[in-house]
């Protein structure tokens, strides 16, 4: 588990964000926030689907189509406002002794990691996305392009690879300060 940056009340973004990464917090909470929308309404596209379907044998047509391409938009949406967080898993059994700056150094790298994956992840499905259109691709049932699904994913891995390349940068700087104690 992986605790949150020290100086930082739950919920809010740390005391050691500057003006870049309050501004990352806030377009990553609003992603988030609108990723939730979106699993309340698939939720309740299921309920009307499932009632439909087995009480009047009317189904919401495409159901499974459009929970697939939403839920997969809306799980991208998550990862930036975790990890700036310190929302995201992590094993710290061998590292529970060590000392806060060796702590910081080590989320640092975790965190360049989760950037590198970040940007990884935007770049392939932004070119499959692209291979998916210039197919013609479309969803069985619905006939919606699948390509769409694909791109409304982008920013939120986007915003995760950026989440992950300031969280660099903090934690570096709190492995700096005064031992790596909180700044």
């Amino acid at each position: 588990m992986q605790e949150a940056i020290p100086g930082a009340p739950p919920g809010a973004a740390s005391a050691a964000f500057g003006p870049v990464g309050r501004w990352l917090f806030k377009a990553s909470k609003a992603a988030a926030i609108f990723g939730s929308l979106v699993f309340v309404a698939i939720v309740v596209m299921s309920i009307i689907s499932i009632v439909g379907r087995k009480l009047f044998a009317a189904p919401v047509p495409g159901d499974v189509e459009v929970l697939q391409m939403a839920a997969a938009f809306a799980s991208a949406s998550f990862f930036a406002y975790c990890h700036l967080n310190g929302g995201d898993v992590k094993v710290d059994f061998f590292t529970a002794a060590a000392s806060p700056a060796t702590n910081h150094r080590l989320d640092a790298l975790g965190s360049f990691l989760v950037g590198l994956v970040g940007a990884l992840i935007t770049w392939r499905a932004g070119a499959g996305a692209l291979s998916i259109k210039d197919a013609g691709e479309t969803s069985m049932i619905l006939g919606w392009p699948v390509w769409v699904a694909q791109v409304l994913m982008l920013p939120g891995f986007l915003l995760m690879a950026l989440a992950g390349f300031y969280m660099v940068g903090v934690h570096w700087r709190l492995s700096l300060a005064k031992g790596g104690a909180a700044a």
